[in-house]
């Protein structure tokens, strides 16, 4: 397998633009990219645009009547039929929708083809992770759901394992669905609880059905939890699951949305939790899927300060390059920032924090709320796989 790792990339992505006042502001993914070019990560890494994904591809997760609703409100925004989720509050319905949604699907779709023949060991679709998106609805601001899309891919290669970890605040309740009696995915989320954030769910008595009894974990955190118990609950949950599964790729969506400053959600993780996760996966990856890792994006709204230095920072990982947390912002992108924004750009890639975590081979408090939480997690599944709960 090459070492060699991928960005997709295809400027037309920006199109992604429910409008004026919705959160999921598209400059997000411009100012993502300009920040991994002021950084030099080009040249360590192969920028690629692939196609956008056909209707037979689409159909692999997709209902044949959702992807006609998406084409026709795609070509009349007015003409939005609500029920599918289009025409809302959430998911306006925008000219070109359906194109633009297509050619993200496709380059996770893409991304994971390169992976199972070999030719790179990494992939980065920052524009992907829309995992809210169900078969026959849009949801969450999530029109196609990528994810879902490429681990499909995948399986239809003859794929045998794939597990996908999801570290959005939100639950990855679209590719959670979408594998939810496939035992050949294994489906991780950590995400806010379902009691205090969309979509509701997300529970840890969530755990699949039929032959994917099992298959389907979730870890649902109080709000208001930080880097410690983030980090707590990611490692005392998930390296046990992935060490027994062994996956054949790793799959995994890094929304940047747990961060303290998101105006959406009600965890307090910082820039650099966020960092030794994607680091996590990326040893996770290498330890038991012979390195084959493709890397999403997903949701994010603090679009200056937080998103492009967290993605910046999963693309160095995926290139092999990563960027010191303490490093220098380049001068030439914070000038970008404020012509794009008005707004002032953070000067280092770090929140100035050493996130440090207590082991669950410690020994766990069964009074502590988060321990609870993982206590749940490990009791609902860890059985279910032959594991010690």
């Amino acid at each position: 397998m090459s070492g060699r790792a991928q960005l997709m990339w295809d400027d037309a992505v920006t199109g992604y633009d429910f409008g004026p006042e919705h959160p999921m502001d598209p400059v997000r993914l411009a100012l993502t990219r300009k920040l991994i070019g002021a950084f030099g990560l080009d040249r360590e890494i192969e920028v690629v645009a692939a196609q956008a994904a056909g209707d037979s591809t689409l159909q692999l997760v997709h209902r044949e009547d959702y992807i006609a609703a998406v084409k026709a409100a795609s070509a009349d925004p007015d003409a939005a039929d609500t029920s599918y989720g289009i025409g809302t509050i959430d998911d306006p319905a925008f000219r070109r929708m359906h194109e633009v949604s297509a050619l993200i699907a496709g380059q996770s779709v893409a991304a994971a083809e390169a992976i199972w023949r070999g030719d790179v060991a990494h992939a980065v679709n920052f524009a992907g992770g829309l995992h809210h998106a169900m078969p026959g609805g849009a949801a969450g601001f999530c029109i196609y759901n990528d994810a879902s899309l490429a681990i499909a891919r995948l399986l239809e290669l003859g794929a045998e394992r794939v597990a996908y970890i999801d570290v959005d605040v939100h639950h990855g309740d679209g590719v959670q669905a979408a594998f939810w009696e496939d035992p050949r995915v294994l489906t991780i989320s950590l995400h806010e609880h379902p009691r205090t954030l969309f979509p509701q769910t997300g529970w840890p008595e969530e755990t699949g059905a039929g032959d994917g009894e099992g298959s389907a974990v979730n870890v649902a955190l109080p709000a208001g939890t930080s880097d410690a118990g983030w980090l707590r609950a990611f490692h005392a949950v998930v390296p046990e699951l992935i060490e027994d599964f062994r996956p054949q790729v790793l799959v995994t969506q890094h929304g940047a949305d747990t961060h303290f400053e998101d105006p959406l959600a009600h965890l307090a993780i910082s820039l650099d939790a966020q960092r030794m996760v994607q680091e996590a996966c990326h040893d996770l990856a290498h330890q038991y899927a012979d390195g084959r890792w493709l890397a999403l994006g997903g949701g994010g709204y603090a679009i200056v300060d937080v998103v492009p230095r967290s993605w910046t920072h999963l693309t160095a990982i995926a290139a092999g390059r990563p960027v010191e947390p303490t490093a220098e912002v380049p001068e030439e992108w914070r000038h970008e920032v404020f012509a794009r924004t008005r707004q002032s750009a953070p000067r280092r890639m770090t929140d100035g924090r050493t996130p440090k975590w207590l082991d669950w081979s410690a020994g766990y408090d069964p009074a502590d709320r988060l321990d609870q939480t993982i206590l749940a997690t490990r009791r609902a599944v860890f059985p279910q796989r032959g594991l010690l709960a």
